[in-house]
């Protein structure tokens, strides 16, 4: 199996996997780990590493949400040039450009819903290409990036049949 393919499989699983952990898995030299990703660092393949963070468990909770937005384009503006005005405030969380009804799917996040609306409404709604937002907001999250949260017990109640 490819080095590069397998370190980004497991590093998804768990960023805190040590390099003798991934040499371990790998059943690779240390050193090689380390240079893999280095080298996936200075590629720009790997951007950053980050925690899972089950809101619902932690003393605060920001306010989210994903946002749809369309957009209309020009002969001197692409997607790409949206985007990248997009992308430089601090609430969104996600940008990407996706097909369907809508052009964009953005996720923001913000300390209340006052805070996500004015955002919406003041900087990314007066974007001129942008001609349509549809706010939805978050109410749960049961799956981010691959792990299932849940209470961490099973369900105790007894089963009911006929």
């Amino acid at each position: 199996m490819d080095t590069r393919a397998e370190l980004l499989g497991l590093l998804r699983e768990n960023a805190r996997y040590s390099v003798s952990d991934l040499a371990r898995l790998t059943g690779r030299d240390e050193n090689e780990i380390e240079e893999a990703i280095a080298t996936l660092e200075q590629d720009g393949v790997l951007q950053g590493y980050q925690a899972v963070v089950d809101w619902s468990q932690a003393d605060s909770e920001p306010v989210r949400a994903t946002v749809e937005l369309n957009v209309a384009l020009d002969r001197e503006t692409g997607y790409d040039d949206i985007a990248q005005r997009i992308v430089k405030f601090e609430e969104v969380r996600s940008l990407r450009l996706v097909s369907g009804d809508f052009d964009f799917a953005l996720d923001v996040e913000a300390d209340s819903m006052g805070a996500v609306s004015r955002f919406i409404s003041e900087q990314v709604a007066p974007v001129p290409e942008v001609t349509q937002t549809v706010t939805h907001y978050v109410m749960e999250s049961y799956k981010e990036n691959g792990i299932e949260f849940g209470d961490g017990h099973d369900d105790d109640r007894l089963s009911v049949t006929p």
